[in-house]
């Protein structure tokens, strides 16, 4: 089980390596990108900003409860922070489980509570120049 704020690509073929094992049977992998659009303004990258110490807090937590709730601990969550663009992967999510079911619902479970819970927020570069926090209109206090 590991857990990571990343500042360079993500790896998703090593993050679903790192979990995988002889007695599991599904392999689920998550990986959300930035993509060209948002609430119709056409994007073309996002700023993620952290409060690093609470988040991978929070995303050691996660990882932990959805071990015990779904059976596993072969997870693996990586979220990458400063500047992604478009098309790029900004949060990686691999769960491996002897089940089918037990890892696509714990990898559902991560991401959801992942964004709810862990302190990263969105600035939005938009195609004609200007840019926006999203996810609620928050700005970061870190």
């Amino acid at each position: 089980m590991r857990t990571a704020l990343v500042g360079k690509p993500i790896d998703v073929a090593a993050i679903a390596a790192e979990v995988v094992s002889p007695e599991d049977g599904a392999l689920s992998l998550f990986i959300g990108t930035v993509r060209n659009s948002n609430q119709g303004r056409a994007v073309d990258a996002i700023e993620y900003n952290v409060y690093a110490p609470m988040a991978e807090r929070e995303m050691t937590a996660l990882a932990h409860e959805a071990a015990a709730q779904f059976g596993t601990s072969h997870i693996v969550i990586e979220h990458r922070t400063g500047y992604v663009a478009l098309g790029e992967a900004s949060v990686a999510i691999a769960v491996a489980h002897p089940h089918r079911a037990n890892a696509m619902d714990a990898s559902r479970w991560i991401i959801e509570a992942l964004k709810t819970r862990v302190p990263i927020w969105k600035l939005e570069h938009y195609t004609d120049g200007t840019r926006e926090w999203v996810e609620h209109g928050q700005v970061p206090h870190a």
